[in-house]
């Protein structure tokens, strides 16, 4: 009898410490460990983005969430004077606890600070950092404007190595705190960050690829976590793009469970390898992550343009959600775009009375690239048919004369091309010096341009990371303006600069 007395009192006193180790669990302080974004600004709106989480530190290589509630305030002076409190969010699971609003009624050309206020309930909150964002100009307004812009943000290679051992990967004592680049731009204090796509890279490192919600999720919050992107973005609003790897994997698709040309022979063999998220899971954990469009918007669209002054008007465009099979022969009923966007280009390019115009893609039109690809406009059996229709309505147009210059991501080298047509492209490269490759030049065999038909103004010299700084500048009275497209390296150093001056129409 006493032997089983003796064993609940050590069930009794078991369960009392799983209690009170939940209870403590349940009780760990809210916090906000990625830090805020403000995204999408226009010149009267922006979507203001964060997320409750318990402590700021990895565990287990995630950041677990937290429930509770938030608001955000913002105001026009740094002291939050007379400052619009905005109304409540709960931090739900569904939601991987982000707190996201779209904040409307906002006054052109004004600099605004923002602060969440958060906590597990509305008696028990915390202020976060002051933050700060400013909103675009008036179209008819002609002032100095810069932004960055970045692709390839590889976190397995940049920490672990391209081979998950030590290759490669980044070495300096302040790795934890994330991509130097990062500190490099926010020293630059642009007015705005572009990230093209390969934001994160759900297929690598390949031995742990992210395949359900909950994977996919964790390769946001182990990017978002680092504090360099938490301070960068805490002064400098954001546009994002999705490519392949924030979509499903490498040269992904919206159709295909698997790229045949691009599965390990592992993949081929076992089925559960095979598996892979799912176009729509792709679509939606973009949405949720990063602040592009309105939480209450029941149809996202993801295409979008803005014009930033009376010299600047950027073009975001989308090239994951309505393109046909890769694997498809290339022709006119093979489209990247979509029917529906491209008519949307056409439209908006023809309306547009900016002095210069930038049409930003998450992958290349020019080039050249590999010639084993069919995942973009630019490759042989790709999406070639399409950008060559393209080119030829610009050229129709009178685009040639019109300032219009393609930027483009997922080439890990920078590069300013010039198309047979006249058009030109400036590739940004990759973020780090890790995910950045050796340049696939004119005239290379095995590539998009044999017979060297591009003609590159610029291409980088071994492998380094960095990116893509564009500036608009008033010239002489406001009669004309300069825009200047200049290539850094991770660390700041000036790789090239090209600059065109154009008189305002």
């Amino acid at each position: 009898m006493a032997r089983y007395q003796r064993m609940s009192i050590v069930v009794v006193i078991s369960w009392c410490y799983l209690v009170s180790g939940l209870s403590l669990l349940a009780q760990r302080p809210v916090h906000h460990g990625q830090g805020e974004m403000a995204g999408e600004v226009t010149d009267t709106s922006v979507i203001l983005q964060s997320r409750l989480t318990q402590g700021c530190q990895l565990v287990d290589g995630d950041l677990p969430g937290s429930p509770g509630i938030a608001r955000f305030e913002i105001a026009v002076e740094q002291s939050f004077q007379n400052a619009r409190l905005m109304e409540w969010i709960e931090a739900i699971a569904a939601a991987d606890y982000i707190i996201k609003m779209k904040v409307t009624g906002l006054t052109p050309d004004t600099r605004y600070f923002y602060r969440l206020c958060y906590g597990a309930n509305k008696d028990n909150t915390q202020l976060g950092r002051t933050c700060s964002f400013k909103t675009l100009g008036r179209p008819e307004k002609s002032f100095p404007v810069s932004f960055v812009v970045v692709t390839g943000m590889n976190h397995a290679f940049f920490h672990h190595g391209t081979d998950g051992r030590g290759r490669r990967m980044y070495m300096g004592p302040d790795k934890q705190l994330g991509f130097p680049a990062l500190a490099t731009i926010l020293e630059m204090r642009p007015d705005f960050f572009i990230g093209t796509g390969d934001n994160v890279y759900y297929d690598h490192p390949m031995a742990t690829r992210a395949r359900t919600q909950a994977e996919l999720r964790r390769k946001w919050h182990e990017q978002f976590v680092q504090p360099r992107f938490a301070d960068l973005f805490s002064q400098v609003p954001t546009y994002w793009e999705k490519d392949d790897h924030d979509h499903r994997f490498n040269d992904s698709d919206s159709h295909t469970p698997v790229q045949g040309g691009h599965a390990t022979v592992e993949d081929r063999q076992d089925p559960k390898l095979a598996q892979q998220p799912s176009n729509q899971l792709g679509i939606h954990t973009f949405l949720e992550q990063v602040p592009i469009v309105d939480p209450c918007e029941k149809k996202p669209v993801t295409y979008r343009t803005y014009q930033v002054n009376r010299d600047l008007q950027i073009w975001l465009v989308e090239g994951r959600d309505y393109r046909s099979p890769n694997s498809l022969p290339d022709g006119p009923e093979k489209t990247l775009w979509g029917k529906q966007q491209i008519a949307w280009l056409h439209r908006t390019l023809l309306d547009s009375e900016a002095t210069f115009k930038i049409l930003i893609s998450p992958t290349p039109l020019i080039g050249p690239d590999s010639a084993t690809k069919q995942d973009s406009h630019c490759n042989i059996g790709g999406f070639q048919h399409e950008r060559n229709e393209f080119f030829e309505w610009l050229t129709r147009h009178g685009f040639l004369e019109k300032n219009f210059y393609l930027v483009c991501g997922d080439r890990h080298w920078q590069y300013h091309a010039v198309h047979p047509s006249g058009f030109e492209e400036f590739s940004c490269g990759a973020i780090c010096d890790a995910n950045a490759f050796l340049a696939i030049q004119p005239g290379q065999q095995r590539s998009t341009d044999p017979e060297g038909k591009i003609r590159h103004k610029y291409t980088q010299n071994g492998q380094s990371g960095g990116f893509l700084k564009i500036g608009m500048t008033p010239r002489a009275n406001a009669a004309s303006s300069q825009a200047e497209f200049s290539f850094f390296d991770e660390r700041g150093e000036l790789l090239y600069r090209y600059s065109k001056t154009s008189r305002i129409r």
